[in-house]
């Protein structure tokens, strides 16, 4: 059935409404209420569903400026199921304000179920799955009329804002949740824009990345454009810079396209088709430094980190695997990674001339597959039946859980949530403790973000040690200091078991063997781990370090940056990944946000240990 978006009425001081538009009578309903406030974009209201679309009119008919977004129809219809709506604005078409570096042409406001809007962030979800994005967020919190008011809105550039609840909310219910505030003149042309020669808004170079979301074919040059890798980058003080030559060459544009096509063939959208094309166009460059590249880029951490770990991943399909261990293994791959886009990616680049290896991953596939774990989500309804089951409880005690049903899980002995209930009762206690162990070159933040951690019982610091021996950058005892370190955190621990306290080891624990170290001894004393992966731009590093009280030689610096691998997830029981700002960007391994509570009690209220409490991994 097809329905026309309502009219939305005008806030009481809104410049831009006249006798004939619909104004918010009596006190604003908004009020006591979360509201989100998004830019008002100047362009054509359209709602689509799953087998077509129309206008604010339902018998809007053809127009130029439309052929656009029915191919966008076209491509993400399907991934809309019966009965529900996607409402947004259609912007292809100039009208009284032009844009010249939009996302997409079409950007989402709105879902409906029926006469039910889907609460905001419900929406945002959905939305980004489809490939569509969101008009910019202006302000978000409690409603407040002051706080609006004083909204600065450059009214050359943006036509307005839009307030409405971030709960959800019925049709009947819309006028009273919904509601605008438009520059006064806002049509500033002569001629309507629909009896005006056509002229397309610009787009901005992150349109090539909605454009893949959204099922478009992908173009590599544009793809590498809008992430700021260049061809042939080279250069580095360091001399860690990654050089790949042709970057965009005519097998690596085969690559991505073969890539998509197989991810489209799975029924892949969204995250998961970006994150497997921009492996494909990039999976010459080294994972840690590409990582850290692209979290600084428009990306943000959790797709830059995706990126890297598929990247770091697919080569290990190409390498036979025990059949014994596979189903293990595979649950391991798919804490860090898409099952269906790692094999997809590791058919594509492995070489054609190794049988063997191209033999590795179809089995793999096939196992997998009867396996039941190339879907999108494969610990989806174990996470959450079992994060159902235990919402009661504090949170470091239900990641706890969720760790050993994983591992129980890929070992075969449970298979449901309730098996997953009766097995992890001995950790629902939560008194154990907590290491977190810090990973990170130096200079990445590692005892700054470590300081901003509450509730630290002990803090065990390599660089403390050595500077207790007589020099912070005597590296010559480092076997004896090293020891001594690993005593203090086997005693800390001890000491914390009980009240269930958190110990840090800081120390720039770059590779596995060297996590392995201190991973013992949490194991020993059955401490919860996590690791804090601070992921740092390499001209970042460089930059602090030249203003660093205590310099790291570049000599140093240069081998551990070549040294570094970050952790993939599932190699401790929950990692954090900080970005450059020193605040939490992306969790895994967490069962969700059972008890904040705990869960800041933990990490404090920080901006970090905030991002902590409140993620999901």
């Amino acid at each position: 059935m097809r329905t026309h978006y309502p009219r939305t009425a005008h806030l009481p001081w809104s410049p831009g409404a006249t006798p004939d538009d619909v104004r918010v009578s009596g006190p604003v309903a908004l009020a006591g209420r979360e509201v989100v406030v998004t830019e008002k974009l100047d362009g054509e209201n359209t709602t689509l569903y799953r087998d077509g679309l129309h206008a604010r009119s339902l018998d809007s008919g053809h127009h130029p400026s439309r052929a656009w977004v029915k191919g966008l129809q076209g491509r993400i219809g399907p991934g809309i199921p019966a009965g529900r709506r996607v409402c947004g604005e259609n912007l292809y078409a100039r009208h009284s304000l032009p844009y010249e570096g939009l996302e997409s042409w079409f950007y989402g406001f709105s879902v409906w179920d029926g006469d039910q809007c889907l609460d905001w962030d419900r929406t945002v979800r959905f939305l980004r799955r489809l490939g569509v994005p969101t008009p910019p967020v202006l302000w978000r919190g409690v409603y407040d009329e002051r706080a609006l008011r004083r909204l600065r809105i450059d009214t050359t550039r943006r036509e307005g804002y839009v307030v409405r609840t971030v709960e959800g909310f019925t049709r009947a219910d819309f006028g009273r949740r919904v509601a605008k505030w438009v520059r006064g003149g806002h049509v500033r042309t002569d001629t309507h824009w629909m009896y005006a020669p056509v002229v397309p808004n610009g787009l901005g170079p992150t349109a090539a990345l909605w454009a893949v979301r959204s099922g478009s074919e992908p173009d590599a040059a544009a793809l590498v454009g809008a992430l700021g890798v260049q061809s042939g980058e080279s250069g580095s003080a360091t001399g860690t810079a990654c050089r790949v030559p042709g970057i965009v060459t005519e097998a690596v544009t085969e690559a991505v396209a073969e890539v998509a096509g197989r991810l489209d063939g799975l029924g892949r959208t969204g995250e998961s088709r970006l994150t497997g094309v921009l492996a494909a166009a990039l999976h010459g460059l080294p994972r840690a430094r590409l990582g850290a590249r692209l979290a600084a880029g428009p990306l943000g951490m959790p797709t830059a980190r995706r990126v890297a770990d598929l990247v770091g991943l697919y080569p290990a399909l190409h390498r036979p695997f025990p059949d014994a261990e596979r189903r293990a293994g595979l649950i391991r791959l798919a804490e860090a990674a898409d099952l269906g886009v790692l094999h997809a990616l590791a058919g594509t680049l492995a070489d054609p001339g190794d049988t063997a290896g191209r033999e590795c991953v179809e089995w793999s596939a096939l196992y997998a597959e009867e396996a039941g774990l190339l879907g999108p989500d494969p610990l989806g309804p174990l996470r959450r039946g079992l994060r159902k089951a235990l919402s009661g409880l504090g949170q470091r005690a239900a990641d706890r859980c969720w760790a050993q049903a994983r591992e129980a899980f890929g070992q075969g002995t449970l298979s449901t949530a309730e098996e997953a209930v009766a097995a992890s009762w001995r950790r629902r206690h939560g008194a154990y403790p907590h290491l977190v162990q810090m990973c990170g070159p130096s200079g990445s933040g590692k005892s700054t973000f470590a300081g901003n951690l509450a509730g630290v019982e002990a803090y065990v610091s390599l660089d403390d040690l050595r500077t207790a021996r007589g020099s912070r950058s005597d590296q010559r005892a480092n076997a004896d200091v090293l020891r001594e370190g690993l005593d203090r955190l086997d005693a800390a621990l001890a000491a914390a078991a009980h009240g269930g306290g958190t110990v840090v080891w800081d120390a720039t624990s770059l590779t596995r063997q060297q996590r392995s170290l201190a991973g013992a001894v949490a194991r020993r004393r059955d401490a919860l781990v996590t690791h804090a992966v601070l992921w740092v731009e390499e001209e970042e590093l460089l930059r602090r370090n030249a203003s660093r009280a205590h310099r790291v030689p570049e000599g140093v610096l240069a081998s551990q940056l070549r040294r570094f691998t970050p952790p993939y997830p599932g190699e401790a029981h929950l990692t954090w990944y900080v970005g450059a700002d020193g605040t939490v960007c992306d969790t895994a391994g967490s069962l969700g946000p059972t008890n904040a509570g705990t869960a800041s009690a933990a990490t404090g209220r920080s901006a970090a240990g905030a991002a902590v409490a409140d993620g999901v991994g």
